[in-house]
C-alpha cells in the first residue's frame, strides 16, 4: 500500500464512528474494573444490549492487550446484533465493523481492514441517518450507552445523545429506560432527590418498561426521598421478585440491596443477599453482594461491637471476593481493612499503609486518601493525619464523592475554628482548582 493509499486508509478509519474513536483511554486499573462490571452482565438470552456489551468487551480485551479475544467480541456481537434484530444487517453493525476496521488495521492487516470500511460504507448509504450532520439513531444510542457505562463524567452527554436516537426511533423502549438511568446516575449524589421532570421520566419509562426491576428499585428510592416515606412491603415484594429473576447484575440486586440498608433492618439485607447466593453460589457477583451487606453491618453497625463471628465471617467473605476480583478489588481491600479495624488495628493500618504504596490512578488515590482520613478519624483518633489526608484527597482535580466527603471534613473543622491546622485548612481549600 502506498503512502498516499495509507493515509487515504488512515483518514477513514478516524473519520468512523465507533469505540476506537470515542475518546474511551482509560488506564488499565479502570479497564479491569469495567471489565469485571460487564463479566458481571452475564450473557442471558434476550439481553437487549449484548451486542453493545459484546462491543465494549472487545475493544477493553485489545485496550488490555488481549487482541484475540477482542476479535472473539466483536464476532459475538454481530451475531447478537442479528439475533436481537432478526435481521442479517442493519445499521446497528455500523459501530460493530468501525471496531473490526480498527482492530485489523491496528493488527496490520490493511486488506481486512479496508474491506470492513467498505462494509460501514456499503450500510451507512443502505441505512442512511436524517442528514449529514447526524448519526444514524442506532449509532446514537450505542455511543450513548458506552459513554454512561465508560465514565459517570459523560452521563448528560449520553442523555443527550440518548435523546438524539429516541427523537428517530422513539418506540425503542430499552434506549429511553437507559437514559432515565444515564440521569438518575448523573444526580446519584443528591440528598433530596431528582428534579420533578426527571422523577416523571422514570414513572413514564417504568410503566413502558415494566420488566425491568433495577429501575422499579431506583424509582422507589427516588420516590421515597421526595416523599419522605417508603413502602417496606413494596421493597421486599421487589426483593422477592428480584431473587425470581435470572442472575445478573443489571438484575437490581445490588439497587435493592441499597434500598434495604436505608429503610429496612440491616439483617434483611444479609439475608436476602444470602438466600440469592444459596440458589447460585457459584455467582461472584452474589457472593460481592453478601460481602457489601456484612460490611453494613460490622461498619456502620449502632451496636457497640459487633460480634467476633460475624467480623471474621465478613473477612473470610471479603478475602474470597478479592481473590474473585483479583483485577478491581480495590474498594473491596478498603472495606476490608476497615472490617479489621474493628478487630486488629495493626492489621487495618498496615492494610491501608500497602494501599497507600500502591500504583494508583489518580481516581483511586482519591479513594483510599479519603478513606484512610475516615479512618484515622473514627477508628484512630488520628485527628491531625486524618485533616492530612483529607486535603491530599481535595486537592486531586477530580469531582467524586470522595473529593466532595473530604471537602465537606474540612469545611466543618474549618468552621469550628478550633484546631491548630486551621490556617493550612483554610489555604488548601482558597487553592483547590474548580472543576
Amino acid at each position: 500500500m502506498s503512502a498516499a493509499q495509507n493515509q487515504t486508509l488512515e483518514s477513514k478509519l478516524e473519520a468512523l464512528q465507533c469505540h476506537f474513536t470515542w475518546d474511551l483511554d482509560e488506564g488499565d486499573n479502570k479497564l479491569f474494573w469495567l471489565r469485571d462490571k460487564l463479566v458481571d452482565v452475564g450473557t442471558e438470552e434476550g439481553n437487549r444490549w449484548l451486542g453493545h456489551i459484546y462491543n465494549l468487551r472487545g475493544y477493553i480485551q485489545y485496550k488490555l492487550g488481549f487482541t484475540e479475544d477482542a476479535q472473539s467480541f466483536f464476532t459475538k456481537a454481530a451475531e447478537a446484533f442479528c439475533n436481537i434484530r432478526e435481521a442479517d444487517e442493519g445499521p446497528w453493525l455500523v459501530v460493530n465493523y468501525g471496531n473490526l476496521a480498527w482492530l485489523h488495521h491496528l493488527l496490520g492487516d490493511k486488506v481486512k481492514s479496508q474491506d470492513y470500511l467498505s462494509k460501514v460504507d456499503a450500510l451507512m448509504q443502505k441505512y442512511p441517518s436524517p442528514s449529514q450532520h447526524q448519526l444514524h439513531a442506532e449509532t446514537y444510542a450505542e455511543k450513548a450507552w458506552t459513554l454512561m457505562k465508560f465514565s459517570r463524567d459523560k452521563q448528560l452527554l449520553a442523555v443527550d445523545y440518548f435523546e438524539k436516537a429516541i427523537g428517530m426511533q422513539p418506540e425503542m423502549v430499552e434506549w429511553r429506560t437507559s437514559q432515565v438511568i444515564a440521569l438518575v446516575s448523573a444526580s446519584k449524589h443528591s440528598t433530596t432527590g431528582l428534579k420533578d421532570e426527571i422523577l416523571e421520566k422514570m414513572r413514564i419509562a417504568k410503566e413502558q418498561d415494566p420488566e425491568n426491576l433495577y429501575l422499579a428499585v431506583r424509582y422507589l428510592e427516588q420516590r421515597a426521598k421526595k416523599e419522605d416515606r417508603i413502602d417496606k412491603d413494596e421493597v421486599r415484594e421487589l426483593g422477592r421478585e428480584i431473587l425470581r429473576n435470572p442472575v445478573s447484575s443489571y438484575g437490581g440486586m445490588r439497587a435493592v440491596l441499597s434500598v434495604y440498608r436505608r429503610y429496612l433492618p440491616v439483617d434483611e439485607a444479609i439475608a436476602l443477599a444470602e438466600e440469592a447466593l444459596e440458589n447460585h453460589p457459584d455467582v461472584r457477583f452474589l457472593k460481592k453482594c453478601v460481602a457489601l451487606s456484612y460490611k453494613w453491618k460490622i461498619i456502620f453497625s449502632r451496636e457497640s461491637r459487633p460480634e467476633q463471628s460475624m467480623i471474621e465471617k465478613a473477612i473470610r467473605l471479603h478475602k474470597e471476593v478479592i481473590t474473585l476480583y483479583p483485577h478491581s478489588s480495590l474498594v473491596k481491600k478498603i472495606d476490608l481493612a476497615n472490617i479489621y479495624a474493628k478487630k486488629d488495628q495493626g492489621t487495618a493500618e498496615q492494610m491501608y499503609q500497602d494501599l497507600l504504596k500502591m500504583d494508583l490512578e489518580p481516581a483511586e488515590k482519591q479513594v483510599v486518601y479519603n478513606q484512610y482520613a475516615r479512618y484515622l478519624f473514627f477508628d484512630r483518633r488520628d485527628y491531625r493525619n486524618s485533616i492530612k489526608y483529607n486535603m491530599k484527597a481535595a486537592e486531586i482535580p477530580k469531582q467524586s464523592f470522595f473529593r466532595d466527603s473530604s471537602i465537606k471534613a474540612l469545611e466543618k473543622v474549618r468552621d469550628r475554628r478550633r484546631d491548630p491546622m486551621c490556617r493550612e485548612i483554610e489555604k488548601c481549600l482558597k487553592n483547590l482548582p474548580k472543576l
